[in-house]
């Protein structure tokens, strides 16, 4: 967890920004720094909460590799590539990214088991947008 000056400076930077709300993850917890939205005010929120490494599993995103469509399937078949639960290995396929004619894997950045998944089938995606949550091994 951050120490309390880095959270004043993360406080500093958040009030510079339009940026209504800061949520940093981690295995150790999770603090939350929000701030009004009318212009030029301060940061009026700041939370962290603790948590037990026990309870709570270690986890990771799977990120779209660019900018395209998000498919859960490959467009000749009609089950997901993974479903909610199943089991994956390290780089193994999660879903598709179709960039024009091109269909690119979304793969699974750690050993673990699907957790979510965090767009629709057929949605539109940028470079770096959570596709897949995963409870780490």
């Amino acid at each position: 967890m951050p120490t309390a000056d880095e959270l004043k400076q993360m406080a500093a930077w958040l009030a510079d920004t339009d940026i209504g709300l800061l949520e940093l993850r981690t295995p150790n917890g999770s603090i939350r720094l929000g701030r009004d939205p009318a212009p030029g005010s301060e940061v009026v929120q700041l939370e962290a909460e603790a948590q037990d490494d026990e309870a709570v599993p270690a986890q990771a995103m799977a990120s779209a590799p660019g900018v395209g469509v998000f498919l859960h399937a490959h467009p000749l078949h009609d089950r997901p590539v993974v479903r909610i639960g199943e089991r994956v290995a390290a780089g193994q396929g999660l879903g598709l990214l179709r960039i024009g004619p091109l269909l690119v894997p979304v793969s699974a950045p750690a050993a673990g088991q699907v957790r979510a998944v965090c767009e629709e089938d057929g949605t539109a995606v940028g470079f770096g947008t959570a596709l897949f949550e995963l409870n780490i091994d």
